[in-house]
């Protein structure tokens, strides 16, 4: 399992410059690796958790029950992610975490997080951005379901999640995975399964996306950002990362159309 948290580095060098020495003692960790089916909590809210989660491959979500009919997603995460990094701190979870597809997660127990961050401060500064900009996507996805119309909610959670794909080296196109039923879209921007539908055939009638086989291409990259009121910058990619993702020109919306 030497290779198992390659995802995990994608990641971390997204955010910031991981030194080599805290690289070298990541790939050297044996974490614990299972398979999750769909729908399968990985962590419940009331758990005490006592190792990290990394999405390896897969799909996952972050959840609140209101009542056994209702559910709130508050966040979805691609590989490399830690859905529940907060539990290091933070004894008791307030929320659940599942997948929305087979998942494949790397489990590191927490003491062994600590024992890392002790030996090199820089991973707690590290990990320290991470919890900052989970925050920055909270604040986000608050205003975007508070204060967006339907349409903009959908829009924008397709650019984050093309955005993040694009980040972490899952896509060097504008077309991602997108594991998810019309009902966790709906759970994820506030909406009633119906009215999700009618915004999605709304992004389609448009031209700006097309949804085949669980996957999602954006055939007009600029005016899916311009639908969503997309700015990127709360996700806190560094520069270099941006100028992948932001530079998309004419011919690559063109190219995926066809």
């Amino acid at each position: 399992m030497a290779q198992a948290l390659r995802p995990l580095l994608r990641k971390l060098n997204a955010i910031a410059a991981v030194p080599a020495e805290v690289e070298a003692a990541l790939l050297a960790l044996n974490p614990t690796v299972k398979n999750f089916a769909p729908e399968e909590p990985i962590v419940r809210e009331g758990d005490r958790p006592t190792h990290i989660a990394v999405v390896i491959s897969g799909f996952v979500y972050r959840y609140k029950i209101v009542d056994p009919d209702k559910r709130q997603i508050m966040a979805f995460h691609v590989a490399g992610d830690m859905p529940d990094l907060q539990g290091l701190h933070l004894d008791v979870m307030d929320h659940g975490v599942a997948p929305s597809v087979e998942t494949r997660i790397a489990l590191i127990p927490h003491k062994t997080v600590f024992d890392l961050t002790d030996r090199y401060p820089s991973l707690a500064h590290i990990l320290w951005r991470e919890a900052l900009i989970d925050g920055a996507i909270f604040r986000e996805w608050v205003v975007n379901v508070g204060r967006r119309d339907g349409v903009n909610r959908v829009a924008h959670l397709f650019c984050e999640l093309l955005t993040k794909s694009r980040a972490v080296g899952l896509t060097d196109s504008l077309e991602c995975p997108l594991p998810l039923s019309q009902t966790q879209i709906a759970d994820a921007t506030g909406l009633s399964a119906v009215h999700a539908n009618r915004m999605l055939q709304a992004l389609r009638k448009q031209g700006l996306i097309r949804l085949e086989r669980k996957r999602l291409t954006v055939l007009d990259w600029e005016g899916l950002k311009e639908a969503a009121d997309f700015d990127p910058a709360y996700l806190h990619f560094k520069p270099e990362v941006f100028g992948g993702i932001e530079h998309d020109d004419a011919t690559d919306a063109r190219v995926a159309r066809h």
